[in-house]
Order: C-alpha cells, then sequence, then structure tokens
C-alpha cells in the first residue's frame, strides 16, 4: 500500500524552488521594452516600489550618473535587468539601460555604475534629409525599438546612406551581444491606388518617426515625411513583419491612396511626436494620422483618411473604424495637425463601455472615445463621448490608477502643464479634471511627455521632461510630481537639469523612463540617471 505521509524533502526541495524563482523575479525588477511601458502605451510603471513622494521630494534623490554618446537621442530608452552580456569587455550579468542615437549607434549601459557594455553602429545616418531642419543634423534610429524578452529580441528600425540612397532597415538584435540574429530586411513595399496605379515605398521621402509596435507575432512601424518636403511623393504608411524571422506581411496600410489632388499634396502622414503605435485588446493597431491637401477637400474617410484616429486589423488589410473631428477641413487648412499626438488605449474599465481611448492634438482638443465605435465623422458634431480642452498637444497622454478610489486617471499634457483626469464609468463614462501641475516651462510647440510611477496604485508619481526655452537656452529639466497632493494644483516634487537640446528646430519628444529606482532621462548626446543617492 502507498504511503500518505508527506515526501518532506520533496515538499522543501518544491518550496525553496518556489522561493529562489520568487526572489529572482523581484530581484529581476520591471522591465522596460517597449515605448510608455506596453502596447496601450499607458506610461505606466505600476511596479516602482523604491521612489516614492517623500523621497523625491527630499535631498536623497538627484543626478547619479552621466553618460556621453555620439548624437542625438530621439528613441525612449528601454530597460532590461539580468542581461547575459555575451560580447565585449564586461561580459556577465547585467541590468542594462539601451539607448539608440541617431547617429545608428545603439549602447547598452550598466545602470548602476555607467559603464558602456556594447556601442555597436549600424552604418551612416541620413545628414538633413531633403533639408529638413526639424531634427538634428542627422537621422539615424529615430522610433524607439522593442524587445521582446522572451527570445531575448530587440527590433529596431535603422535609417542609413547607402551607396544608392537613403534606406531603412528592421534588425532583429541579440540583446546580449547586440548583433543581428537574422539578417536585417530592407524596408520595401507598394500599395494599389485607387485608379489601379501602383504607389512605392521610397526611403527618400518616409520619415520613420512612431515608436515601434511588437504585437500579434509581428512588428509594425508607422511612416510620416520630412518637414512635409516633398508631399507629392510621401504618404501615410504602415508596414509590419513577423517577429523572429523579419518576413514582411503580406498587407500594408496606405491611408491616403487618391492617384491626384488639388495641389498634388497627398501625406495623411503618421507621425504621433514619436508616439508608438498602439494595440487594442484584440490586436488590432491604433494610430492618428495627420494633414494632407491643405486645400480641405481631400477628405471621404476612404480613400484618404487624414485627421483622424484609425484601427486597422492586425494583418493590416483592414481599416476597421475612425474617427475625424467634424473641423478636420480647417485642421488641414491651418496645418494643425491631430496627428501631432499619439492614442492612449486605456486598460478594460467597468460598466457598460469598457474599452476606452482618448487623443489630442495641435489644436488642444482631447477627445474620449469609445474604442469599439471611435465615431466615425459627422460635418456638424463630434460623436464621441466628450471633448476636453488640454493645451496644443505634441504629446501624448499617460494613464494610472487612483490609491484613494480606485478610479482611473488620464495624466494629459498639453501647453505647459500636466493635468489629472478622473474616468467616471457610470451611468456613462466621462473625464473630469482633479489637479494640474505648475508650469513645466520651454520654448518649443506645446506639449511635453510623461510617465507615471507607483507602487501597485500606491504613491504614484508623474515624471516629465521639458522642451528648451530656445537657441540659447538649450537646457531641459526633469520634472516630479505629486497627483495627490497639493489639490487643485498639485505639488511640485523636484525639477533638476537633465540636458540638453540644442537643435530647438525640432521638438524634444523626450519621454522619462522610470525603473527599479532609477529615472533615465536621454537628450543630445547624453544620458542622465537620477536615484536615490
Amino acid at each position: 500500500m502507498q504511503s500518505l505521509r508527506p515526501n518532506y524533502p520533496s515538499c522543501r526541495v518544491a518550496a525553496l524552488i518556489a522561493l529562489v524563482l520568487i526572489f529572482s523575479v523581484a530581484f529581476a525588477g520591471a522591465q522596460v521594452t517597449t515605448y510608455h511601458y506596453d502596447t496601450r502605451r499607458t506610461g505606466w510603471n505600476s511596479k516602482e516600489p523604491k521612489l516614492t513622494p517623500a523621497n523625491v521630494g527630499s535631498a536623497s534623490f538627484g543626478q547619479l550618473l552621466s553618460v556621453a554618446l555620439d548624437d542625438q537621442v530621439d528613441a525612449q530608452p528601454l530597460v532590461i535587468p539580468g542581461v547575459n552580456i555575451s560580447a565585449g569587455s564586461h561580459q556577465g550579468k547585467h541590468t542594462v539601460v539601451y539607448v539608440a542615437t541617431e547617429n545608428n549607434t545603439i549602447y547598452a549601459i550598466d545602470v548602476n555604475n555607467g559603464t558602456i557594455l556594447l556601442s555597436p553602429n549600424f552604418g551612416p545616418p541620413v545628414p538633413k534629409p531633403l533639408g529638413c531642419g526639424n531634427n538634428g543634423p542627422n537621422v539615424g534610429i529615430t522610433s524607439t525599438p522593442v524587445i521582446e524578452v522572451r527570445s531575448q529580441t530587440m527590433y529596431v528600425m535603422v535609417y542609413t546612406q547607402g551607396a544608392t540612397g537613403p534606406a531603412y532597415y528592421l534588425h532583429a538584435l541579440d540583446i546580449g551581444n547586440l548583433t543581428d540574429k537574422v539578417a536585417p530586411v530592407l524596408v520595401a513595399a507598394s500599395h494599389t491606388l485607387t485608379d489601379g496605379t501602383t504607389f512605392t515605398f521610397n526611403a527618400t521621402y518616409q520619415r520613420q518617426r512612431p515608436g515601434l509596435l511588437l504585437a500579434n507575432g509581428n512588428v509594425y512601424a508607422g511612416f510620416g515625411s520630412f518637414c512635409d518636403f516633398f508631399a507629392n511623393l510621401s504618404r501615410g504608411w504602415v508596414l509590419g513583419w513577423k517577429a523572429g524571422t523579419l518576413v514582411p506581411m503580406a498587407a500594408n496600410q496606405i491611408l491616403d491612396t487618391q492617384p491626384v489632388s488639388p495641389n498634388n499634396y497627398f501625406l495623411t502622414a503618421i507621425w504621433m511626436s514619436g508616439y508608438g503605435l498602439a494595440a487594442d485588446h484584440s490586436g488590432n493597431i491604433l494610430f492618428v494620422t495627420g494633414n494632407s491637401d491643405f486645400s480641405g477637400t481631400t477628405y471621404d474617410g476612404v480613400s484618404n483618411i487624414q485627421e483622424s484616429v484609425v484601427r486597422v486589423s492586425p494583418n493590416l488589410t483592414t481599416v476597421l473604424d475612425l474617427f475625424t473631428p467634424m473641423n478636420q477641413a480647417s485642421l488641414e487648412q491651418t496645418d494643425s495637425d491631430f496627428g501631432s499626438g499619439g492614442v492612449l488605449v486605456l486598460p478594460d474599465q467597468p460598466g457598460s463601455i469598457p474599452h476606452l481611448a482618448v487623443a489630442a492634438g495641435k489644436d488642444g482638443n482631447m477627445y474620449f472615445m469609445n474604442e469599439d465605435s471611435l465615431g466615425g465623422y459627422s460635418t456638424t458634431q463630434n460623436n464621441v463621448l466628450g471633448t476636453y480642452g488640454v493645451g496644443s498637444c505634441w504629446c501624448g497622454q499617460s494613464y494610472f490608477v487612483d490609491p484613494v478610489d480606485g478610479l482611473a486617471r488620464v495624466v494629459s499634457s498639453g501647453g505647459r502643464t500636466a493635468e489629472v483626469w478622473k474616468l467616471q464609468t457610470s451611468p456613462t463614462p466621462s473625464l473630469t479634471k482633479i489637479t494640474t501641475s505648475p508650469s513645466i516651462g520651454g520654448g518649443q510647440d506645446g506639449g511635453f511627455f510623461t510617465t507615471i510611477s507607483s507602487n501597485g496604485t500606491a504613491s504614484p508619481i508623474i515624471w516629465a521632461v521639458s522642451r528648451p526655452v530656445s537657441r540659447t537656452s538649450s537646457k531641459v529639466n526633469l520634472f516630479a510630481f505629486d497627483p495627490e497632493a497639493g489639490g487643485s494644483t498639485m505639488t511640485q516634487l523636484f525639477t533638476a537639469s537633465a540636458g540638453t537640446w540644442p537643435n530647438t528646430g525640432g521638438n524634444s519628444n523626450i519621454v522619462p523612463v522610470v525603473a527599479n529606482g532609477k529615472v533615465f532621462v536621454a537628450s543630445n548626446k547624453e544620458l542622465r540617471i537620477f536615484g536615490l543617492h
């Protein structure tokens, strides 16, 4: 007869293994693998127990390290603990921050001591494409890469000057040595226009700016233009590739398939000030488009979908839904792109409308949408859940859950202030402004980018980086605010210089990254790391 006594040694071994696994997960810490932390683009790190309003607002918090880089950084840094670095002179386990520059260099940096572990270069960048001045002197890696931790792979889009002209290559890199796991793929595509002619992707005229999206087993990228120059040759694209193999997807999307326009001006670009393409609960892809022909007459919601929030199918074959503001024609005529900002897809909510989204653009209106039925287009009204003034927005929203009432919060950052909006889901979803930050200043276009850190829902902190004041004052500053203190004007916990941005012809779309007790700010030729001394 089999004994019913427990096998105590086996139990102890199992318990020890479980403890080791729990300790390993806890020790590993939070990972930042993509733009704004997740594919919904919430900007919320809810696994930050070290940084609290009390210690961030004290003398114990400040700059720890500065690391010199070779060019301007437009991409958001990514952070991965416990990486086994397998090349170079610093092999072994490290917690790594990855920073990509416009010189096509990717840095792997030890977050604890600032040591540059790896820094391969992926070819010469393109100097000032088409004469466009809204970037730095070079365009190389502009969009935020994405990391798949399971396969230890970083996907990154490189813009390089080749023998036959500018070209984009999508790379799949081993995060341990930053070498290609498969051959990089040259970005190429074509699409049939409504008259049956073929429009071919041309890297000379297309700018890849939005953060890359890894979803549905694919890598997706959005494309716009350089300064709206050569608008006769540039259109907004969404392209995709199979993760791992980099095989191009069979379908792609162009948001303007019209063969002619009044001024030979097409665009309908996807740029969003660098905000990433988003994915919803079903894996559909969401983004916001910018301006097309300045006549304001080419919109039809089918063959041209400018100035719109757009949702497309995961296989990129079908536009599933859209929202276009009723004033789209005037947005066109005044170059007031709705697409200067990205779309935040909120996590699922209770109530009759569980799937929600927000987006704002240059004219300062933040639209609150039912993500399952975005609202379409009407010439007389905006068929959305609400429209809220947030200030001109070359920016994107963030999200967190309040520790007091347990309700969701949306953080807007148009103009020069961050604003916290409480989400009420019953009887119908609505947003109510709760508190506003002090001004963070800055002399470039309105808006900036925020990140939220908290320990679960406890101790939320809003982080932001200002844009430079002027060409003679190119300094950017890191700010921290407590959204739970200060009443209608939230308490400022911290501010300090966080780098410079001398190329003031282009906005500093800097996203502060918070992970494992540290804050990372990448600017012009520099990474600064802040934390507790």
